[in-house]
C-alpha cells in the first residue's frame, strides 16, 4: 500500500506475531518490540479487513536449542530443508508467552493463522512453512475473499515479516510493509539483508 492509497475492500492488513514472547521480558524479545503496539493499533483502524498470525509451538519443537544436546540459542544446524537457526524456547502453545500483547486493541480481526505447530518444521512465513513446500492455506483464503493487496506489520521485521512479505508477493498479491509498525532482531546484518531483498522483490516499504 503506497502513501496515496487508502485501504479498501481489496486490502487486508496482516499483523505478524505481536506476542508476549517477542516483546521486552519475553523469551525471544525483539528489541523495543512493544513500541509498535500503539502504531499497529492506529494502522489497524484504517483497515476493514485484518488477519493476524500467532507463533504456536509445541514443547520440544525442533527449532528450540533446548531440543539439541550441546546447542545454544542462535546456533545453527542443518536440517532437511536447509539451515535452521536455533531459538530459545518461545511461544509455546497455551503459555502466556504465546498470547498476543495485551495492548493490542483490534476487534475486527477476521482470521488468526497459527504457525510453527508442526514439531519438525519451523515456520516464519504466514504463507508457507520453512520447508517452502507446506502451505498454511492463507494464500487460498485471501484469494477466495477477493483480496488483492496485503500490507504487513509486526515482529520480527527480518524474519517472520520478511518471509511473509516475500511469499505474499510471490503469491501474486501487491505487497507493502509498514516499517514504522515493525521491529527487527538484526542477527549479523539480517535486517539490512531483509530490507534489500524486499526492495528487490518489488515490495513497497513505507514509513
Amino acid at each position: 500500500m503506497n502513501a496515496t492509497h487508502s485501504p479498501g475492500e481489496r486490502d487486508v492488513l496482516l499483523i505478524v506475531d505481536v506476542q508476549n514472547d517477542f516483546c521486552p521480558s519475553g523469551a525471544l524479545a525483539v528489541p523495543n518490540g512493544d513500541e509498535i503496539v500503539p502504531v499497529v493499533n492506529r494502522l489497524a483502524r484504517r483497515f476493514a479487513h485484518i488477519v493476524m498470525t500467532q507463533d504456536w509451538h509445541p514443547h520440544g519443537h525442533s527449532s528450540f536449542a533446548s531440543a539439541h544436546r550441546g546447542k545454544q540459542p542462535f546456533d545453527t544446524i542443518e536440517v532437511e530443508y536447509g539451515t535452521q537457526t536455533l531459538w530459545p524456547d518461545h511461544c509455546v502453545r497455551g503459555t502466556r508467552g504465546a498470547e498476543f500483547h495485551p495492548g493490542l486493541d483490534i476487534a475486527q480481526v477476521e482470521l488468526i493463522i497459527r504457525k510453527g505447530y508442526r514439531a519438525g518444521i519451523d515456520s516464519y512465513s504466514a504463507f508457507r512453512e520453512n520447508d517452502r513446500r507446506t502451505p498454511t492455506g492463507l494464500a487460498g483464503y485471501l484469494r477466495e475473499r477477493g483480496f488483492e493487496r496485503v500490507t504487513l506489520c509486526g515482529l520480527a521485521l527480518d524474519y517472520c515479516v520478511f518471509f511473509s512479505a516475500i511469499d505474499a508477493c510471490e503469491a501474486g498479491f501487491e505487497t507493502s510493509v509498514a516499517l514504522e509498525a515493525c521491529r527487527g532482531i538484526d542477527l549479523d546484518g539480517s535486517q539490512d539483508r531483509a530490507l534489500a531483498a524486499m526492495w528487490n522483490a518489488g515490495i513497497t516499504l513505507s514509513g
